[in-house]
């Protein structure tokens, strides 16, 4: 299990991961700006994630893992050569779209034959993957079409009390949400 990093209380990865497992929607830092999260499984929490920030689901979201192993479920099973070129990037700021298990929820995955995935290198992600025991959704804090929130007060500002936990924290140093590579040609998508 990913321990807690210096300066985030276990106590609040601990509730935000039964906030999770009782299909509610978290905030959380990560690579770059903050996150909202919920369990990929649930449909409600997801429809409810999706309902926050005005997104609809056709647009497919990222599952974040603090291992590899967490994100196993969702995925068909890999050519070498790419599983390879993949997990030499993880743990780390680098999100693939990569083709999905049929157990991939279509909630997740937009309808799509694919799924965006990251193992997350940030110390907070990473600890509430491990404290809940799985992957989570992750997209940004924001609304669509805002911004996405770069501190508390933003994340507070845009969702209030409609979110069930925050677990504080700093965010990573990327100035820019992780880069996107589409796994069969590794072209990118988003840099």
């Amino acid at each position: 299990m990913n321990e807690c990093p210096p300066g985030t209380r276990p106590f609040r990865v601990r509730h935000a991961a039964a906030e999770l497992r009782q299909g509610g929607v978290v905030a959380y830092p990560t690579e770059a700006v903050w996150g909202l999260g919920c369990d990929p499984r649930n449909a409600d929490a997801v429809a409810r994630l999706l309902a926050l920030k005005g997104r609809p689901e056709r647009q497919g979201l990222i599952l974040i893992a603090a291992e590899s192993r967490q994100l196993a479920r969702y995925l068909a099973p890999l050519p070498a050569e790419w599983a390879e070129t993949i997990q030499a990037s993880w743990p780390g700021p680098m999100t693939w779209v990569l083709p999905a298990s049929t157990r991939a929820p279509r909630w997740v995955s937009g309808g799509r034959d694919t799924l965006a995935v990251r193992v997350t290198a940030h110390p907070v992600a990473a600890a509430l993957c491990s404290a809940f025991g799985g992957a989570l959704v992750s997209t940004s804090a924001n609304p669509s079409a805002r911004r996405p929130a770069r501190s508390v007060a933003e994340v507070r500002r845009y969702f209030g009390t409609r979110i069930d936990a925050l677990v504080p924290g700093r965010l990573g140093g990327l100035e820019r949400p992780t880069p996107i590579r589409d796994g069969r040609s590794g072209a990118y998508l988003r840099r």
